[in-house]
């Protein structure tokens, strides 16, 4: 069954603070393949103009799909996430994410399309610092596969 496109623009509540560390970050650069020094040295970082260790360009990946989950996870959408496959990523910054950030997501619902039989349903997740600011939005199309009938 298509998802329904009355979804559109239903926001879902800000998830709890997620406290960047700097192992995470770490682990993340590790796992992307990205051996720049300003991901785990503090020297490293502060040569670059930081004043704490960044993390890579898509670690925001990380806390926007645990965000998402409430979009996947809502019975009245009625997305099958064994169809689901991960479509396009996007990121807009107003400043680096650095550890030792608090940050909370926002995720909305910006469009549910159909396209040869598939729902592509594309996400928006607003990321803000404990003190509100707004540090980057996420943007990811889903996927969810047509079933074979189509």
């Amino acid at each position: 069954m298509p998802l329904d496109p009355s979804y559109i623009g239903r926001t879902y509540p800000p998830t709890p603070p997620y406290e960047v560390g700097r192992e995470k970050i770490r682990e993340f650069a590790e796992a992307v393949g990205d051996a720049n020094p300003a991901y785990t040295l503090a020297e490293a970082a502060g040569e670059f103009g930081h004043s704490e260790v960044p993390a890579p360009p898509t670690f925001p990946f990380a806390i926007s799909y645990r965000a998402a989950a409430q979009v996947i996870e809502d019975p009245e959408l009625g997305l099958d996430f064994s169809r689901v496959v991960h479509g396009d990523q996007r990121f807009s910054y107003t400043r680096p994410v650095r550890a030792g950030d608090r940050l909370s997501v926002t995720v909305l619902i910006e469009d549910i399309k159909e396209a040869g039989g598939n729902d592509l349903l594309s996400l928006r997740g607003d990321v803000y610092d404990a003190e509100g600011g707004h540090v980057v939005t996420t943007t990811m199309t889903l996927v969810a596969r047509a079933t074979e009938e189509v």
